[in-house]
């Protein structure tokens, strides 16, 4: 058994878990062609967010940022074909629709979800190394930056304010929009999302325009290049303007029709380090307020702040805690050289989730981070259990951060959760853009 701070693990507890999930992945993979009613149908395979069981929801839709959470547990491992599968079928859905939607039913095309799909295509392309394959990929990313995230009318009427972008659905009504951001529902926008500009969506698109810019450079095009980096350098001066707080040391939503900033505290203000946009400095700063986040489970998805008094409970709030936003910062953590930090949130996490494995036989969607033994702060639906972007991180980052001790004892070969290399693993999981560049 190792040991770091009072987080241990011992080496069957984990592969107990592991086990768990990968039998699990094959209750979760979904291969429709066919359009069936609403349900669009795919080229390709793919994850839906968990199966239904007890209260759970009947899923058989693919969804937009779920999707990319889900590929993590199979980026570098052998069953890195699924991470093509999946881009695939986001990119056939952009083609499609015009739209990557919210999720795969005809009556969700109003609205799409937080955009990773440049991240997606070069964790592909890092492992085939297809450039014709990633320039088709790219080609249609850049009509889904231009059309959905840059659009000014219906029915993307998304840039709003000095080139930066909102959520939105196509209705105009805020809570749908709050559906596009992931966060349903949460404090960060006071029910009033389309007056936002969120740090964590404008920060992802800075991620699209380095992207674009690399991979303008890797075909030789100084001219393109040159230009997807003045649009980044751009974006981060006017994010620095408007969604930095130089006196708190933090970046927050911002309010366009107010003219002033968000009073929440949320996870959303690290995507700018996980996009690499953040200064060094700021990001010194953004670290020294981890303490705002980090109880006793893991990291909070808001710091603590009162609950609206809306009709929509705000499960993405304090003080749950969700997997994907612990991977978020934990991978920002490390872009800036904060290793210590990093592990210590991501084995918290570990062992949070993994408790209520032993306790419950199963993981869930999200967690109380402030008392990890009772249930997690319910929202507009009960929480559902399996769960999809919940067990591939904590693949993960039991890939990550646990010591070679308490790591699964055989052959990546044979092992049934696959799991790779550590340390060639390691080297690309912490590597959020391959090209490495933080501003």
């Amino acid at each position: 058994m190792a040991q770091t701070g009072k987080t241990t693990f011992q080496h069957g507890e984990i592969e107990q878990a592991l086990l768990y999930i990968h039998d699990y992945w094959s209750r979760l993979e979904r291969f429709r062609p066919h359009d069936e009613g609403t349900l669009v149908g795919l080229p390709r395979p793919y994850i839906v967010p968990s199966a239904k069981r007890g209260e759970g929801f009947n899923f058989e839709e693919i969804y937009y940022w779920d999707s990319y959470f889900i590929a993590q547990a199979f980026v570098g491992t052998p069953k890195h074909h699924l991470v093509k599968d999946i881009a695939d079928d986001l990119l056939y859905l952009m083609r499609r629709f015009e739209i990557i939607p919210n999720g795969g039913r005809s009556y969700l095309t109003s609205r799409s979800h937080p955009p990773f799909l440049t991240t997606l295509i070069l964790q592909v392309f890092q492992q085939t190394q297809d450039r014709e394959w990633l320039d088709e990929a790219m080609t249609t990313a850049k009509e889904e930056y231009r059309r959905v995230w840059m659009g000014s009318v219906q029915p993307n009427w998304r840039q709003v304010h000095q080139g930066l972008s909102r959520y939105y659905d196509a209705n105009m009504i805020h809570d749908l929009a709050e559906c596009e951001s992931g966060w349903d529902m949460t404090s960060r926008f006071g029910h009033r999302c389309l007056n936002y500009i969120p740090a964590d969506l404008n920060s992802l698109l800075y991620k699209y325009e380095i992207d674009f810019e690399h991979v303008a450079l890797l075909n030789f095009d100084a001219e393109e290049a040159q230009a997807w980096h003045a649009r980044a350098a751009a974006r981060r001066k006017t994010m620095r303007a408007y969604l930095w707080d130089d006196r708190a040391g933090f970046f927050f939503d911002y309010d366009y029709t107010r003219g002033e900033r968000g009073p929440v505290w949320s996870l959303a203000g690290f995507y700018p380090m996980w996009a690499g946009l953040a200064s060094k400095q700021q990001a010194a700063r953004m670290v020294a307020n981890l303490g705002k986040f980090d109880l006793a489970g893991g990291l909070a998805t808001t710091a603590a702040y009162p609950r609206s008094t809306s009709q929509m409970p705000e499960q993405w709030a304090y003080p749950n805690g969700w997997a994907p936003l612990q991977m978020i910062v934990v991978e920002g953590l490390e872009r800036y050289g904060y290793h210590k930090e990093a592990k210590a949130i991501a084995r918290k996490w570990l062992r949070t989730t993994l408790k209520t494995f032993q306790k419950y036989g199963e993981f869930y969607e999200k967690y109380n981070v402030v008392h990890p033994d009772q249930p997690a702060a319910e929202g507009l639906y009960p929480s559902q259990r399996g769960f999809g972007w919940t067990n591939a991180v904590f693949v993960r980052l039991c890939n990550l951060y646990l010591e070679p001790v308490e790591q699964p004892a055989l052959a990546a070969a044979s092992h049934p959760a696959e799991l790779p290399r550590r340390k060639a693993l390691r080297e690309r999981l912490l590597t959020p853009n391959i090209f490495g560049r933080s501003s």
